[in-house]
């Protein structure tokens, strides 16, 4: 059987699927050979592989037999084998940090490099992570990493921990919060040892800051911040900084440590996007059926989660691990079903909805207009285009009709609904800051 026949069969498959049960587990199939009567595919995954060979099997077996009859079963392999994990990724959750003589905070084990799944929202921060622990010759200086909860910060300054002992087990590498820092600052003044405190925080190779945003409004505290920053700088050392704003955003920091964070790669760590969330989905549940292996979970459940739970990765990823440990204590698969019923707290409080006149005024704000304008009849493009947004983010993000959008915004017609829509999927085309305004705003709503 040629490849061209495994492609007839994949489109077959995309059809009787449907496009998220077809993306998520087929499309990764690559068919290697088929070997007698043996077809054998390759995967990225044992996980993807098990749950093809469970869900799909005998669908594949059938259209694969319907081309080449001699086809009795078939295989799955992983592309790649799992590197063998350093001893320092042991079972515990955490362990001491790199330098053990630093007053820094401990590792977790599971934020690794390879446990970080990489997608469109994070991928330049993912790549300037691995540049930084790369070593060498200092590109950006500080990396300043920003976003919201749960977004993978702390687990990249982890992992470039983790990778730098590995790489250069001789390096100095120092990792704490903002709130350690100005503990150590404070306990340091207490006890009149601020040489020492010097010392300890200016030797470093590498210094990495957790919620640098805790140090706003602290003016002593933002003084040594300041002093120590400038040091290791000067000394051509490398500095990672996160926090849940940028730079220009945080309140009470003063301009000069400002203007410092904002001298290297500033990088924000945007929401998760559907595919990320499958994708970090499918990494969990592989490694809670290594530990539970008889545990059962249905095609679809992953899909159900990556779309209903989009605020937090962490609160993902927790739900998922609150359901693999109710079903091995009760013996039961995970379904759909004992999905909603398990999950139902956090699946209630993920059901915020977005409404028009929440939308209409983050536009107005956005803009700067008053909603007035936005319901007005007036048609000059600075209020026209604003207006247009307002409409297309209403009908992507609530489940109002077009009539009914339309009479929200001032008694308009439906159709007008229907040309602003159109009229905005064609600007994020061609118009860089409308497509930037957009996902800004759908961004703020969505938070």
């Amino acid at each position: 059987m040629e490849k061209n026949s495994w492609g007839r069969i994949r489109s077959e498959l995309r059809t009787s699927l449907g496009k998220d049960a077809f993306n998520s587990w087929i499309d990764p199939l690559d068919l290697i050979e088929i070997d007698g009567q043996v077809a054998r595919f390759s995967v990225p995954t044992s996980f993807i592989g098990n749950w093809v060979a469970r869900n799909y099997g005998e669908q594949i077996l059938a259209q694969l037999q319907a081309e080449n009859g001699e086809v009795e079963r078939i295989d799955f392999r992983t592309v790649t084998a799992e590197a063998a994990a350093p001893e320092h990724r042991g079972d515990s959750v955490t362990k001491a940090a790199p330098v053990v003589d630093l007053p820094g905070s401990p590792l977790d084990s599971r934020f690794t490099f390879d446990r970080f799944v990489v997608g469109k929202p994070n991928e330049l921060a993912h790549a300037a992570a691995r540049r930084v622990a790369e070593g060498g010759e200092v590109t950006f200086n500080p990396l300043f990493l920003y976003g919201g909860v749960g977004l993978g910060k702390t687990h990249l300054m982890h992992a470039i921990a983790w990778d730098i002992q590995d790489k250069r087990p001789d390096a100095r590498v120092l990792y704490l919060s903002a709130e350690q820092f100005m503990y150590r600052f404070v306990q340091a003044l207490r006890f009149k040892d601020m040489h020492g405190f010097k010392e300890q925080f200016r030797s470093v190779d590498v210094l990495m800051v957790d919620d640098v945003q805790f140090i706003a409004g602290k003016n002593s505290t933002q003084d040594e911040f300041f002093h120590t920053f400038n040091a290791l700088v000067d000394q051509g050392k490398q500095i990672v900084i996160s926090a849940d704003r940028a730079p220009g955003e945080i309140e009470g920091l003063e301009d000069r440590i400002r203007s410092r964070l904002q001298w290297g790669l500033v990088v924000d760590l945007h929401p998760t996007d559907y595919e990320l969330r499958l994708g970090i989905l499918h990494s969990k549940a592989e490694a809670q059926l290594k530990t539970m292996p008889d545990v059962q979970i249905d095609a679809g459940v992953l899909e159900f989660l990556a779309h209903r739970i989009s605020s937090n990765v962490r609160v993902l990823e927790g739900a998922l691990t609150r359901l693999f440990a109710f079903a091995s204590l009760v013996g039961r698969e995970i379904t759909l079903d004992m999905t909603q019923e398990c999950l139902a707290d956090i699946l209630r409080v993920s059901e915020r909805k977005v409404t028009v006149e929440e939308i209409m005024r983050k536009v107005a704000d956005h803009y700067n207009l008053r909603m007035s304008d936005l319901l007005s009849p007036r048609r000059a493009r600075a209020i026209a285009r604003p207006r247009q947004v307002a409409m297309f983010l209403s009908k992507t993000l609530t489940s109002k009709s077009l009539p009914d959008i339309g009479r929200r915004f001032g008694g308009r017609d439906h159709t007008t609904v229907i040309h602003a829509v159109k009229k905005v999927e064609e600007l994020k085309m061609t118009d860089s800051q409308i497509a930037e305004d957009v996902e800004l705003l759908r961004r703020m709503l969505e938070a």
